[in-house]
């Protein structure tokens, strides 16, 4: 339906009317003071029996009421629309150290490296976030905010896709990654905080242990979920031939197992591309999204059209005025005649 955001302002409409009627008494109050010459008084007369025509009056009334219209702010209001909202903030720490360079984990039977695959799979579940405030952290020798909790998932996917392996340093700093998610979330009302943390190896730097910094995270009430990746075997070639090695030799499973149990989140092991796909597909069911239903109805200005239709009626009265239409016409019918001679 239609509305008119400040309808007292059709109380314009009358003005000039009100206008219309003052100047007469005006310049009857001038007559009465002054003693006009002749020449005054014929000019007068003159520009008195040249009065618009009732054409110019119809278009300024309608330029008037176009004008007023626009100032009132018309908007269309549309049908009643249901939003949810969530109370959801998730933080994702993602590993970018040296070591997240194996190429162990395979799309189509192609190896790719590990930091490849964390970004194929969380770009899908980036997309299933909507409502939620997601987070991204970065870490390796040290670790840092590379996405503030927004709720603009495409900024957030396009900086993941930036990151570069040793970016942050060749080593491994669990525990800042988790200080720092634990900083970014504790100062929130929300009582719903998430901390996904995946990583490839084990503490190496930082300046807090990565236990010290999950009972950190219990106390500001920040769930835990920790996912080491990387494959248990792997053939290379080597100078005898090929041979089986354990890429995940590094991975600190036990303090990653830890981690989750003291803050009441999980550990999930990926092994490969389809598992770590069904472990971020898990967690939409481990952490169910608060819903709250919300009613809104969408508006759309349209000021903008009774003031184009304004102008475009101003500019009309001010070319009858100038004589435009009837020197077109005239140019018009000089052309036609000719035609016809």
């Amino acid at each position: 339906m239609l509305s008119l955001h400040w309808p007292w302002l059709l109380l314009a409409l009358p003005l000039p009317l009100f206008v219309y009627w003052l100047i007469p008494a005006q310049q009857q109050s001038h007559s009465q003071v002054f003693a006009p010459s002749l020449m005054m008084l014929a000019e007068q007369k003159t520009l008195g029996s040249q009065k618009p025509s009732w054409l110019v009056y119809v278009l300024m009334v309608a330029a008037w009421a176009c004008l007023v219209l626009a100032c009132t702010r018309p908007i269309y209001v549309g049908e009643p629309q249901a939003i949810t909202e969530t109370d959801r903030n998730m933080m994702l720490a993602v590993d970018i150290s040296g070591s997240m360079a194996e190429e162990d984990m395979a799309v189509r039977g192609r190896l790719i490296n590990r930091l490849q695959a964390v970004k194929v799979v969380l770009t899908d579940f980036i997309a299933k976030r909507k409502g939620d405030r997601l987070g991204l952290i970065l870490f390796g020798s040290k670790a840092y905010i590379q996405t503030p909790l927004t709720f603009d998932l495409t900024t957030l996917e396009q900086l993941l896709n930036e990151a570069a392996l040793g970016l942050a340093g060749k080593q491994t700093a669990i525990g800042d990654a988790i200080g720092l998610g634990v900083k970014r979330l504790q100062s929130l009302p929300e009582s719903n905080r998430v901390l996904i943390l995946l990583t490839d190896g084990q503490n190496t730097a930082g300046e807090i242990e990565p236990l010290q910094a999950a009972k950190l995270a219990a106390q500001a009430g920040v769930k835990i979920y920790t996912i080491g990746i990387g494959a248990d075997e792997l053939i290379k070639q080597g100078f005898f031939g090929p041979r089986r090695v354990n890429p995940s030799r590094d991975l600190d499973e036990p303090t990653l197992i830890e981690i989750a149990k003291s803050t009441g989140g999980q550990y999930f092991r990926a092994r490969n591309l389809d598992e770590l796909n069904q472990i971020y597909s898990l967690l939409d069911d481990l952490e169910e999204i608060e819903v709250e239903q919300q009613m809104i109805r969408p508006e759309k200005s349209l000021f903008h059209y009774p003031l184009a239709l304004s102008l475009l009626l101003a500019f009309l009265i001010f070319a009858h005025q100038q004589g435009w239409f009837t020197r077109l016409t005239q140019i018009f019918l000089a052309q036609k005649e000719k035609a016809n001679v």
